[in-house]
């Protein structure tokens, strides 16, 4: 399967954290953070140039004990930095056929991601079936996955983008959607 192994991690955690770092002290925020909500995953954005440091803070702190992802992955350069530092997962906040092939390459589980009809379908036509859905908030959040469920029933989602502690069990409980990704977890 294209994306063999993202499925698991998303089956196992429900919640991911997605955390945009600029410094060490955020580290360590986030660090207790997870430990006490016993998380065990973490998406960290390559949004700041520290972004990198912190992930290899994490992966050196970790001993395999939490999955730790790179999100805002959007070209080749990033997924061969993220292959030497043994990543865990990739999320990217789009698709294209080049990207696909890329991570499909790299052999690191990755999630694509889309909001429309089209991009759904050219997924699924490069064999991506469990997709990010962002930014959800912005796309018609449950309501737009509702939808999806009942034209794409092979496709699992995990949602990022506008979810927070009121609105995630309209996420939860839908069928189509295995986790949800966002940021107020580590507030």
């Amino acid at each position: 399967m294209i994306q063999n192994g993202i499925n698991k991690i998303l089956q196992q955690h429900q919640l991911i954290p997605v955390a945009t770092i600029n410094n060490e002290k955020d580290i360590h925020h986030i660090e207790k953070c997870l430990k006490e909500k016993n998380i065990k995953v973490i998406e960290i954005t390559l949004r700041t140039e520290f972004a990198w440091e912190a992930i290899k803070y994490f992966k050196n702190l970790n001993n395999n004990s939490i999955h730790i992802g790179a999100g805002t992955v959007i070209n080749i350069e990033q997924i061969d930095k993220l292959k030497s530092l043994n990543i865990d997962f990739i999320v990217s906040p789009g698709s294209t056929k080049n990207l696909i092939q890329e991570l499909v390459e790299s052999e690191i589980p990755f999630l694509p991601g889309v909001c429309t009809v089209s991009e759904i379908m050219q997924a699924m036509e490069n064999n991506c079936y469990y997709l990010k859905f962002f930014p959800a908030n912005l796309f018609g959040g449950s309501k737009a996955l509702s939808v999806y469920e009942q034209l794409f029933p092979d496709i699992k989602f995990c949602p990022t983008g506008g979810i927070n502690e009121y609105n995630i069990h309209e996420y939860t409980q839908l069928k189509n959607v295995l986790s949800v990704g966002g940021s107020w977890m580590l507030k």
